[in-house]
């Protein structure tokens, strides 16, 4: 994937943040980002920004989860392993999704 230097500006700017930039194998035409238990795919777009591409998720075993409710509890799931969202999860999650968004916004 050829990035723009505009994109390279980002990735570094969400390093700086604390974010790792990774690699997940299964989406390899999208960008990595990881903090914690938290992380999202990125796509490229035109303009030389990024998008997150779907929505941040909570990782099991370095996989991407879905958050699903269950006999009124809610879970990470992947596969045949869950975890269940507990409050402290779920705010790790949305504090992730918040202030990855905001890393991704055009600096003046």
């Amino acid at each position: 994937m050829e990035l723009s230097p505009q994109q390279i500006s980002i990735l570094e700017r969400l390093h700086s943040r604390g974010f790792e930039i990774v690699a997940f194998p299964m989406y390899a035409s999208h960008v990595g980002i990881r903090r914690g238990n938290c992380a999202a795919l990125l796509s490229a777009v035109t303009s030389g920004g990024f998008t997150v591409f779907g929505s941040a998720s909570y990782l099991i075993g370095g996989n991407f989860t879905v958050r699903i409710t269950r006999d009124e509890r809610d879970w990470f799931v992947c596969k045949k392993e869950k975890l269940e969202a507990t409050p402290a999860r779920i705010a790790e999650l949305e504090t992730f999704t918040t202030e990855l968004v905001e890393a991704l916004l055009p600096t003046a």
